[in-house]
């Protein structure tokens, strides 16, 4: 699916002209008669709703209330009034309103649907996806379509570029909608972005919480089940999850599981206890030596990927081939167990917001944390009085890019991650992270998505899953199957921001509000696992066997060309030992960047301009 949506104006149908010429390209008109929104879609993926002159889109996979919705539109004064909609809505969606001369649209919370949007002759025009407003955009004016160099430097870093400079599209002249905001067309072309949605405070208490969990995890995956549906089966609480709410709802599943390399790992086992539990669906298991490795450069002969560098390229190869085989077995849509971590886990900021609502009674806790994750005494002190504005940490981010990765020994109670730079990273690339990271803090003093540490973390770990759940789709739209993560949609995430703090970190349970929703729905044998995956060994495997190939890629990188990456450099380190998984990390972007690079076209030395076609 792809579409563009066009404002309800004279200009529009001009601007609008050059799309409609391709193959396969539908049209959904404003009641004026204007184009409103152009693209491909199949029957599925688009309902519509209409009241008088009005009309609704949702465009993805949502259980719609028809005469709810009716009624709403109908009876809204303004656009503004249509956030209810959008507020009780299930499932993951564009949702896109032409509502008396005004033109409104917006993605998820987590940007696994996001709106894009650029000015294309004098008229902002939206779409889906970055790559087509570029073209359309600089093509018009009679150039290319153009990366901007610094914003692909910014993609180096790792473990991903901080908020907000991570929603930043690599695409010159385009822009993406922030989290919680919808953007407002209006009929002379003019155009506003509107914040809508704002996180939760986190305080309702983890029985209650769980109640709303399990009451969203229900509608969202109820919303895909409509036909057959496949979804990971890896083992682990989230997938599993995921596939006991499936078949609770009725869907025809196929199931998947790819048993690990590292005989230690004892996902297979837990998977095997589940399936037994599942007998009406149909179970693939596929031997882990018998799959594309991690870090397979064949990948990057990919075509169609052009939204950006993709975040989960190591192993792009390997989700090529399970969406392929479900696929085969009837199945457009695949559930992922991702954003069950980031939800249901516990960020290490939880500890810091411990200690403000609860200074004295928060110490055991914190104490059997920091003792459980061997964070030195100095840092964990350090961290927990830390008390920095987000553009303080932002800007202070900028000095430590070329430092030393911390180590597991640092407790990281900041507002983020701590971004590094590879060290084949050139001179210029760290100057143009560093110039972005300090004009954002500076100039723009952003402000994090919450007050609360734990808060605004959690939320921008959902949208780093949701952006790459975004890339993954675009990368291997041509398969047919997309992938969906049910725990990333709207109505989970707030139910899931809600808990309180305390809730979430309890001594000796492992996801204690993931397990109480999903009680009674998933056996209570599955739910009393207590161990969790890992897997160094596959990046270890993935790295010795394709070596070779990522050697080849030195000889001619196209980051090298745009100035960006020492290729000696990292040859150099493909070379040398390595003797921790963490090592193997700063190898995952520039791989991506490099990919994404050769899949749509090769730039000239010193430039940074792909050329396109504009339909």
């Amino acid at each position: 699916m792809d579409f563009v949506v066009l404002p309800d104006g004279p200009a529009a149908p001009a601007v609008a002209e050059p799309l409609t010429r391709g193959p396969d390209v539908r049209v959904v008109r404003h009641a004026s008669g204007r184009p409103w929104l152009v693209g491909r879609w199949a029957d599925e993926d688009l309902t519509l709703v209409s009241a008088g002159a009005r009309r609704l889109a949702v465009l993805g996979r949502s259980a719609l209330d028809r005469h709810r919705v009716e009624r709403a539109l109908a009876g809204a004064r303004t656009p503004d009034q249509l956030d209810d909609v959008a507020r009780w809505l299930p499932g993951c969606f564009h949702l896109v309103a032409s509502f008396d001369g005004w033109t409104r649209a917006q993605g998820s919370l987590s940007t696994a649907r996001q709106i894009f949007f650029a000015d294309v002759g004098g008229v902002t025009v939206a779409a889906d996806g970055p790559h087509r407003l570029a073209r359309w955009a600089d093509t018009g004016r009679g150039g290319d379509a153009a990366v901007d160099r610094d914003l692909l430097a910014l993609r180096l870093l790792t473990p991903a570029p901080p908020w907000p400079l991570s929603l930043r599209p690599v695409w010159s002249g385009v822009s993406a909608l922030g989290v919680g905001c919808r953007l407002e067309l209006g009929p002379g072309g003019s155009a506003r972005e509107v914040r809508w949605w704002w996180p939760p405070e986190p305080d309702t208490p983890s029985e209650r919480a769980a109640e709303r969990v399990r009451g969203a995890l229900l509608a969202c995956v109820g919303a895909r089940a409509r036909a057959t549906l496949s979804a990971d089966l890896s083992g682990g609480l989230d997938s599993t999850s995921l596939c006991f709410l499936a078949d609770a709802a009725g869907a025809d599943l196929v199931t998947h599981h790819w048993t690990p390399a590292d005989r230690a790992n004892d996902d297979t086992a837990w998977a095997d206890r589940a399936a037994r539990h599942l007998p009406a669906a149909r179970h693939h298991v596929t031997a882990g030596r018998d799959g594309p490795t991690w870090y397979e450069t064949t990948a990057t002969a990919d075509s169609g990927h052009e939204e950006g560098p993709l975040p989960w390229a190591r192993n792009r190869a390997h989700m090529r081939r399970l969406l392929s085989a479900m696929a085969a077995d009837g199945s457009r849509c695949h559930l992922l167990g991702v954003g069950g971590d980031e939800l249901f886990g516990v960020l290490p900021t939880a500890v810091w917001s411990l200690i403000r609502s609860h200074p004295f009674g928060s110490l055991p806790r914190i104490h059997r944390f920091r003792a459980l994750n061997r964070w030195s005494l100095a840092s964990t002190v350090r961290g927990l009085a830390d008390s920095a504005s987000f553009a303080a940490w932002l800007r202070s981010t900028a000095d430590r890019l070329t430092a030393p990765a911390p180590g597991p020994g640092d407790a990281l109670l900041g507002w983020g991650w701590e971004p590094r730079l590879p060290p084949w990273a050139t001179a210029d690339a760290v100057d143009a992270v560093r110039r972005l990271l300090r004009d954002t803090a500076e100039r723009a003093r952003p402000q994090p998505h919450h007050p609360d540490r734990a808060q605004h973390q959690t939320l921008d770990i959902v949208v780093q899953s949701g952006n790459a759940l975004r890339h993954l789709n675009a990368a291997l739209s041509d398969v047919g199957v997309t992938c969906e993560a049910p725990f990333l949609d709207d109505r989970v995430v707030e139910a899931a921001l809600s808990v309180r703090i305390g809730d979430r970190l309890v001594s000796g349970d492992f996801k204690p509000v993931l397990r109480r929703a999903v009680a009674g729905i998933v056996p209570e044998e599955i739910l009393a696992r207590r161990s969790k995956g890992e897997f160094s060994a596959e990046a270890f495997q993935g790295m010795r066997r394709n070596r070779g190939e990522l050697l080849d890629l030195c000889d001619d990188l196209r980051l090298s060309r745009l100035g960006l990456v020492d290729a000696d450099a990292l040859r150099t380190a493909l070379l040398g030992p390595k003797t921790r998984s963490r090592q193997l990390v700063p190898y995952e972007n520039t791989l991506a960047c490099e990919s994404w690079l050769r899949s749509v076209a090769a730039p000239a030395p010193g430039a940074a301009s792909l050329a396109g076609e504009t339909s």
